[in-house]
């Protein structure tokens, strides 16, 4: 009686989210075979993919992989539900996405958007992995982030304290530190 187990089998949802921006490398990166398959020998069993105005669009599930479970959607008036509902977020570099994500206690891996001119967001994002809260990439990495991460080493972010934040954004803005 091997198989019955399977109904029964939690779903995992990826939700991936490029904010309000076009972002079609992000999207790409997650559309590609190998990473739809990492993230299912993972255990994950849906991926949802907020595009925004990328023009790229998803391909919906296939029998390449048949267990992982492909949507996706341009807009959402909220995507709070989204994001609560998912195991794991893969996000663009927006300070909203990020600390939206990490105050629900969800795992975030961020793609940063090397298109971008004089790209705050990298900065931030970086800093943010630097101090464990999430996973920083680029679109061609993140094959291998998925395949070697360790979620259980990421730290929870301290959502009361926007001390080290506040410090972050004052010295990017050129001021000294206290």
């Amino acid at each position: 009686m091997g198989g019955g187990n399977d109904i029964l089998k939690p779903r995992r949802t990826v939700f991936v989210t490029v904010g309000s921006t076009c972002f079609d490398a992000l999207v790409q990166a997650v559309d590609t075979s190998e990473v739809k398959e990492e993230l299912f020998r993972k255990g994950y069993t849906d991926l949802l993919v907020q595009i925004g105005c990328g023009s790229y669009v998803p391909i919906k599930s296939t029998g390449e992989c048949e267990s992982l479970q492909v949507d996706c959607f341009t807009y959402s008036s909220s995507i709070a539900d989204n994001l609560r509902s998912a195991s794991l977020v893969i996000s663009h570099a927006g300070s909203g996405s990020i600390f939206e994500t990490l105050r629900l206690g969800k795992p975030l891996i961020v793609l940063v958007n090397e298109d971008l001119m004089d790209n705050h967001q990298s900065e931030l994002a970086e800093e943010l992995a630097q101090r464990k809260h999430l996973l920083c990439t680029r679109p061609q990495d993140l094959y291998q982030t998925i395949g070697g991460m360790n979620l259980e080493s990421l730290v929870p972010y301290p959502p009361a304290d926007a001390t080290p934040v506040a410090k972050l954004m004052s010295r990017f803005l050129g001021f000294p530190d206290d």
